[in-house]
Order: C-alpha cells, then structure tokens, then sequence
C-alpha cells in the first residue's frame, strides 16, 4: 500500500513538473501569439501530426544509440533503456535552462550504469562537435540546392548587419576569435598557476575526460553505423518539417527544399533559447517569407511544429524521469545486497 501510494506522489509530482514546464514555456507568449498558437492547432491536420510524433521519437532513439557508439572504446556498454530516457530527461532540463541537460544526462546515466562523469562529458562534447560539423555541411548544402533563393538572402542579412553598425562582417569574425584565444590562455594560466586547488584539479579531470572522449571517435568501431545513425537523425528532423508543411492548407505546395531552409533556421532557433521558445516560430516565419508565405501563416506554422515537438519532449522526459528509478531497481537491490 505504502509503494503504491508513493508511486503515485511520484507520478503526481512529475506530472505537475510537466504542467508546470508548458506554463512556464507559455506564460510570455503575447495574446498574438497565442491566438495563432490556438488558431495553428485548430485547422491542422491531425492525422499528419501521428507520424511526425514517431519521426520525432526515432531521431532521439536515434541520437541515444549513437551516444551509445561513442562509449562503447570507453568500455562502456550502458543499457539503451537508460540511454535512451536519459537523453529524454536532458531534453526537459534542455526546455527550462539551455545545457543543463547535458550535465544531467551524464550525472543520470553515470548514477544507473556506474560511469565515470568526466568521461561521458568527453563523449558529449564529442557529439556536440560533430553535430556542429553536420549543421555546417547542411547549412552548405540548403545555400546550393536553392542558391538563387537563400543565397540571396543570407548576403542581404550579412550586408544588413554590416551596414547597421558601420562595421564588415570580417571584423566581428576577428573579435570572436580574439575572445576565444584569450579565454583558452587564462584557463591555460589558471592550471599552470594553482595546479594544487581542488577545483583546478577538477577541470583537469574535465578537460582529461574531453580529450579522451575525442580518441572515442579513432577507436570506433561502428563508424558506419555511427554515420548511418547521423544521417538518419537529420533525415527524420528534414521530413518532419516537410510533413508538417502537408498539415497546413497554406503551406501544403511548399517542396522539401523549403524544408531545408525551414531546419537550417529553426535549429538556430533550438540555439539561441531554451526548447526554441518564441525565436523557434519567428525563425519558421521569416523563413517562409522568402516563400511568399504571409506572416501569420508562417507564425501559426511554427507554433504547430514548435508544439507538438516540444510537447514530445516533456510528455517524453517527465515519463523518462517517473521510470529511471523503476526500470533500475533490481540492479539498485544487488547492489544493496552486496554491500
């Protein structure tokens, strides 16, 4: 009686947490906004909203069996249940405060599976570089499929912001770099200086566990399966756009070139904010102007899109965070047993 009753506190809290999380998203939304984030679910076409939810729930199984790649010349060989929920618990914390699920998601997965911290930091900065370097090649790719289009558009932008403040673009370039040399020489300092103090010696171990998280991708063994699992992450973030163009009358003729350009920008938008919160929809509608998509249209598309992923997310994750405990209590029980 007293562990159902606990059960159900749990459920009931984590519920809270995740009604509290889509009011927390939503509270800043303006009456706009709301009335299209309203007006967006009303007129879609639910049935093509069912297989963007599985596409959605795919590329982060995807995305969890590739992290598994990268651990595997660790020596570690976690369960893909507790991958998998962690990396759905990291997209919640992800939704409320940007990074913070990376840190959680190997906290998580360091307490259930027994691992090292530093080491799973290591391998998620190593996944973040190459997701980097895809979001490059896409980028590349969406300007050469539709030159004439986006081209265009990205000079004009540049040319904006470089007549706006008087300055090239070249020179912006030059600050960032200079800002970056400078940070890595103070934290190159800071080591050579106080090599003894305990949090010193903490970000040595960090920076060890990084370093042997970059050998990780020389000794896969699975690089074709690794790449296979990248390759089908974008391709199902790509359809989902694509599909969700067909669930709106006005934005049903758009191509998946369209799409293309849709994802370069929203990905942005999943940079600049928590979850994509507000930039997600206004990215999705500057976007489509270049398609000849009114305004409200584009923002009420965004929305839609913006909702139902990010719904996943926290349906997912609070679910995830509920089951952690329970799928991982036997091994929880030998280990009590043992000591």
């Amino acid at each position: 009686m007293r562990k159902r009753v606990s059960a159900i506190f749990k459920y009931l809290l984590f519920l809270g947490a995740g009604i509290f999380l889509v009011w927390w998203q939503l509270k800043d939304m303006s009456a706009d906004e709301q009335r299209d984030f309203a007006s967006a679910f009303k007129s879609a076409n639910y049935w093509l909203i069912v297989p963007i939810v599985f596409m959605s729930l795919f590329s982060h199984l995807f995305r969890a069996i590739r992290w598994k790649y990268l651990m595997e010349p660790l020596g570690y060989k976690p369960s893909l249940k507790n991958v998998f929920s962690v990396v759905m618990v990291g997209y919640l914390a992800n939704s409320a405060i940007p990074r913070l699920g990376e840190i959680l998601k190997c906290t998580f997965l360091a307490r259930y599976e027994k691992l090292k911290v530093d080491k799973l930091v290591g391998t998620i900065i190593v996944e973040r570089t190459f997701d980097l370097l895809c979001f490059v090649i896409f980028i590349g790719l969406t300007v050469i499929i539709q030159i004439d289009v986006i081209g265009i558009y990205i000079k004009d932008k540049i040319i904006a912001i470089s007549s706006g403040s008087g300055l090239p673009i070249w020179v912006y370039l030059l600050i960032s770099a200079s800002a970056l040399l400078i940070l890595l020489a103070g934290i190159k300092l800071l080591l050579r200086k106080f090599p003894e103090n305990k949090l010193i010696q903490r970000i040595k171990n960090i920076i060890k566990g990084i370093f042997e998280g970059f050998k990780t991708i020389v000794k896969l063994k699975k690089k074709k399966l690794f790449l296979l699992m990248t390759l089908l992450i974008w391709a199902l973030y790509l359809l989902q756009i694509y599909i969700g163009f067909r669930a709106m009358e006005g934005t049903a003729h758009l191509d998946i070139k369209a799409a293309f350009s849709v994802l370069t920008l929203a990905t942005l938008a999943m940079i600049a904010s928590p979850g994509g919160i507000g930039w997600f929809p206004f990215f999705v509608m500057e976007t489509l102007l270049i398609y000849g998509i009114a305004s409200p249209l584009g923002n009420a598309l965004g929305w839609l899109i913006w909702g139902v992923s990010t719904g996943i997310v926290i349906i997912t994750g609070v679910a995830c965070l509920l089951f952690l405990p329970y799928i991982n209590r036997k091994k929880d029980e030998i280990r009590q047993q043992h000591t």
